[in-house]
């Protein structure tokens, strides 16, 4: 864990470590945010500088997600990090129990595909082979990669992910199977994406998918696979995630926002409303030097309009939404008008 542990290590206030992120608590702070194991990289960072330049504190959870809404919508937490846009149910419960919030964007994010460095047989996907090995019907029948595509050994295919309660999952599965929370449950999951990651660089036979941080900060563990959408509009064949590729939109359809949800009333306290702000003004610099890609400023600016208007609701209609792009959104909405 050793992303996890460095953020844990310059967090002692803000932290207290445990074996997986969707088990990780945090305490003290007057300032509470809980959510995607994502985001948490991005909030810690920002609750750590904060702490440096401000002296204000923030306690940070990762307990997924979903888990960050379900204590969101319920009250018992000032912000949510999460790796999709809220869902309809969770607008229901939060409706139920009084909570309006604001959206907001903090940074872009791909998913990326690995396979162990010994795996010399894979040199890209498309997004029907990976359907084909992750669809629900794909369970317990697609078990071998020889049937994934022709020419491909005789080898077991041992898939690894997010947790089902992860935002992460939904959107995987909302962009290649095609319906959110739609899978086969004979893979092995984690909410902590260092277990993922050592799934795969000590079998050369898996295959995993988590975010482009933790790729990125395991290179020599892992090797990235290209995705070939099909789509001639997206650049032609296949595309690895890279920064570049992520926030052009090339690297589809595994490219998303992250976000950050704020309680309307939480954002009346002085000491909520001081972070957000600062969390906004250092996002892009942030989620960059943690291994995202930052918002252009252009999509920077419209959020901190965003949430100076105190603008209510989603930019989504619901949930994980593929190929759509927050400056459009944004603009389309007139935030802060």
């Amino acid at each position: 864990m050793r992303r996890h542990a460095l953020v844990l290590l310059t967090l002692p206030a803000l932290l207290i470590p445990a074996a997986g992120c969707s088990k990780r608590k945090a305490e003290g702070g007057s300032v509470k945010l809980d959510g995607s194991s994502t985001v948490f990289l991005i909030s810690a960072a920002v609750a750590e500088s904060y702490k440096k330049d401000k002296g204000g504190d923030a306690s940070v959870g990762a307990s997924g997600t979903g888990g960050g809404f379900k204590k969101f919508c319920r009250g018992e937490i000032d912000m949510a990090g999460a790796s999709r846009p809220i869902k309809g149910t969770e607008i229901e419960e939060c409706k139920k129990n009084n909570v309006e919030w604001i959206e907001l964007p903090v940074a872009y994010d791909g998913l990326a595909v690995v396979v162990n460095p010994k795996n010399t047989w894979v040199d890209h996907f498309t997004v029907e082979e990976l359907k084909k090995m992750w669809a629900p019907e794909a369970q317990g029948s697609i078990t071998n990669w020889s049937q994934i595509r022709d020419g491909w050994p005789d080898r077991p295919l041992r898939l690894s992910g997010a947790g089902v309660d992860s935002g992460t999952y939904d959107y995987f599965t909302q962009a290649i199977v095609g319906k959110e929370h739609s899978s086969r449950g004979d893979f092995a999951q984690s909410e902590d994406d260092n277990t993922l990651v050592q799934a795969v660089s000590s079998d050369e036979n898996a295959l995993a998918f988590f975010g482009f941080a933790y790729y990125a900060e395991n290179k020599d563990k892992l090797r990235v696979v290209p995705i070939d959408d099909g789509k001639a509009d997206n650049g032609a064949g296949p595309i690895a995630p890279s920064p570049e590729s992520i926030v052009d939109g090339t690297y589809q359809p595994l490219s998303r926002p992250i976000f950050v949800y704020v309680s309307v009333n939480a954002a009346k306290k002085p000491e909520v409303d001081k972070f957000v702000t600062y969390y906004l003004d250092q996002a892009a610099a942030l989620a960059q030097r943690v291994g995202y890609v930052g918002l252009p400023a252009k999509i920077g600016e419209l959020a901190k309009e965003r949430y100076k208007a105190r603008k209510t609701g989603s930019i989504f209609t619901g949930g994980s939404q593929v190929g759509v792009t927050l400056e459009a959104l944004l603009s389309a909405e007139g935030a802060g008008s």
